[in-house]
């Protein structure tokens, strides 16, 4: 075997690589005396056809398997002798008709992984979010838990904002009907946004039984093609209107919530643990990517496409799973790998560079700190000890815990290198509840 290497880019790099014939021709012959000992072919005994006929039932199919046993041998034993770290899978392709006469020749184009050097981490600005869990926290998610409850009563007056609203409603434009502009038993809490602005204040104000015409103007981005930047006409009935009836804060809401014996007290002091450890997690996260953020800023380097696209494939295979997970048949949703992009070059970029800097810095973890992970995990569950023992059933359980604690190693490493600023973050930004 002989082997040429060529750079073509920064990453990309293709071999050259040329194959002794009557190598090829040894290990075709070799394996069609195997395949005849038991080749089925008519007019034979099983095994008992000429080599000649054996070649001419089996030869092509052998040839081919041959041909592909030894581009992939050969193309590692090339990449060991040049000492390159391949990225990816190469492409491979013929020099020249595998019939012709001299050396078989194959080309290998393909990525090798970028040389890495994590920079100084000491001039890098990392935003340490902070947040303490007080009376007014707990009282914003008691306010939640309520919401959660809530009870709709019918009521005999006209729809305020808050209600809930049960409607029969028919849209036109110009006159005629349109796709999805029509429903019976409608039912939507007025001031959520989910209905157009128009639609709802035409509600506001109405009565159980009353109808009347509203002017609806789709705006011109409404996802509905069809219908965007087009004025519609609803004609609309209530027939139902239900104010919202939130439950007291008393003995019966703690029961609720599993406070056995009621007391308003406990519950108040097990919402606040709760949302101390939610709260801690959430800050953990956004520190975690900050971090992470630094170590990319750290760290430029030319990324492989061949890494980027397998990325891609595994993000957009997650998305479809997740989809089924929730019911919805994938095929009914378009994926562009362009929607994934910058979400796979940034994970293989983290990759490639925390696993440089665990290396160099000699970053581990320890059984304790896998414990603790482990414990806090089981927390979300009934029965937490049972979790734990769970974990630790399997090898394969604990790498996930284990990747955890070598990342927070990592995030501690970053904190301790770089400019730390605190910044004081509101509730409802880090619970993701604005508007609520």
């Amino acid at each position: 075997m002989q082997a040429q290497l060529e750079t073509l880019s920064a990453l990309e790099r293709r071999l050259s690589i040329s194959v002794p014939r009557e190598e090829i021709a040894q290990q075709v012959n070799a394996r069609l005396k195997r395949v005849a000992k038991t080749a089925k072919i008519d007019g034979f005994r099983p095994g008992k056809a000429p080599m000649n006929i054996v070649a001419q039932s089996h030869g092509f199919r052998v040839q081919e398997e041959v041909l592909g046993e030894t581009v992939e041998r050969a193309f590692g034993e090339a990449v060991v002798e040049q000492k390159l770290q391949v990225a990816g899978y190469p492409r491979f392709e013929a020099k020249q008709d595998s019939s012709a006469e001299g050396d078989f020749e194959f080309l290998a184009t393909f990525e090798v992984y970028p040389e890495v050097k994590v920079g100084d981490l000491s001039g890098i600005e990392v935003q340490k979010p902070t947040l303490v869990v007080g009376d007014e926290e707990v009282n914003k998610t008691i306010d939640i838990l309520r919401s959660q409850r809530t009870r709709f009563e019918r009521v005999e007056r006209a729809a305020e904002t808050g209600d809930r609203v049960i409607i029969d409603f028919k849209g036109s434009i110009d006159g005629v009907a349109f796709a999805g502009g029509s429903s019976d038993n409608y039912a939507f809490l007025i001031g959520k946004g989910q209905m157009l602005p128009e639609f709802e204040a035409g509600v506001i104000g109405m009565k159980e039984g009353e109808s009347k015409d509203v002017s609806v103007a789709f705006p011109a981005d409404y996802h509905g093609k069809d219908v965007a930047g087009k004025t519609a006409v609803f004609a609309i009935t209530v027939k139902n209107v239900a104010a919202a009836n939130l439950p007291a804060v008393d003995a019966d809401f703690a029961k609720s919530l599993g406070i056995e014996d009621g007391d308003v007290e406990k519950m108040r002091a097990e919402v606040k643990g709760n949302l101390e450890r939610e709260v801690r997690f959430r800050l953990k996260s956004r520190i975690k990517e900050s971090a992470m953020t630094a170590v990319i800023e750290a760290t430029p380097m030319d990324l492989p496409r061949n890494l980027i696209a397998l990325e891609i494939g595994r993000l957009v295979e997650g998305a479809k799973g997740d989809l089924q997970n929730r019911g919805i048949d994938p095929a009914t949703v378009p994926f562009s790998p362009a929607m994934f992009e910058a979400q796979a070059k940034r994970r293989v970029h983290l990759g490639l560079a925390l696993s440089e800097l665990v290396e160099i810095e000699k970053l581990s973890t320890q059984p304790e700190q896998i414990k603790a992970i482990i414990e806090d995990l089981a927390q979300n569950y009934e029965d937490p000890s049972e979790v734990v023992a769970w974990y630790y059933e399997s090898a394969d359980r604990l790498s996930g815990p284990t990747n955890m604690a070598l990342e927070d190693n990592v995030v501690e490493f970053v904190l301790s290198k770089a400019k730390v600023t605190e910044q004081a973050i509101g509730f409802d930004e880090l619970m993701g509840q604005q508007g609520q």
